[in-house]
């Protein structure tokens, strides 16, 4: 398959309609949304996760995945090509077009939230916008780039939504004190379902999707799901 992308860039409308679809998305999500109808937290080469962008978007297609993201770590060129390989296959593919998933921009940020390092995922931003300009550099940001409410006003001045990830994964501070302090500082959604134990196949963990949905609904806000995938396969994290 040709690497060249052939396909317009997106208009400003179009744009704007992607990021309400998110949205809506976001808001539909539920314990069985991943990893067969969506999954928002998926790792390539180009951070530390063993898939190639491309193979990785062929899963996509073979599972039937509605929507996606890729979220390397501080950087988006994953993305870049899976969004390239995407409008080529549909160029190539166009009387199979329906069977093609939406793709949104995403990146996983280090981040000091409450003194403790958490990471937060971005989606539907401009990867071209200044204000992210600290936070794609293939290094995990230093200073005041550091702290958790500017990472979360980058990505929202990028035009995206921010997400606080696998909020029962940190030893130093519980979900009960990480999400409400999160959402103090304007965050859009947490990572509700995610597999902590690594399970095979995937599942999200109960105990943890209950608590973290009753604090996510608490404080209004949005809920995501995806298997942090490092290894070869979407449908897992390793």
């Amino acid at each position: 398959m040709t690497s060249v992308n052939l396909a317009p860039r997106p208009s400003k409308k179009q744009v704007a309609q992607n990021g309400q679809k998110l949205q809506q998305v976001f808001q539909s999500i539920d314990v069985d949304s991943c990893p067969r109808s969506y999954n928002f937290h998926m790792h390539t080469i180009f951070s530390d996760g063993k898939l190639k962008p491309e193979r990785l978007m062929e899963q996509a297609i073979a599972i039937g995945l509605k929507g996606l993201a890729i979220t390397d770590h501080h950087s988006t060129g994953g993305y870049e090509v899976a969004k390239n390989w995407l409008e080529n296959w549909k160029l190539e593919n166009p009387d199979n077009i329906s069977a093609a998933p939406t793709l949104w921009s995403g990146v996983e940020i280090n981040a000091r939230l409450l003194q403790v390092e958490v990471h937060i995922l971005g989606y539907d931003f401009d990867p071209e916008h200044p204000s992210l300009k600290p936070y794609l550099t293939g290094q995990a940001p230093q200073g005041e780039d550091y702290r958790g409410a500017n990472v979360i006003a980058a990505i929202q001045e990028a035009g995206g939504l921010a997400v606080l990830a696998h909020p029962c994964r940190y030893r130093r501070a519980s979900a009960a004190k990480l999400i409400p302090e999160a959402a103090r500082l304007g965050i859009d959604a947490v990572e509700t379902y995610y597999s902590y134990a690594n399970s095979n196949p995937w599942h999200p963990s109960p105990k943890q999707t209950k608590q973290v949905k009753e604090l996510g609904n608490r404080y209004k806000l949005l809920h995501t799901c995806g298997t942090d995938t490092h290894g070869n396969s979407i449908l897992l994290r390793l």
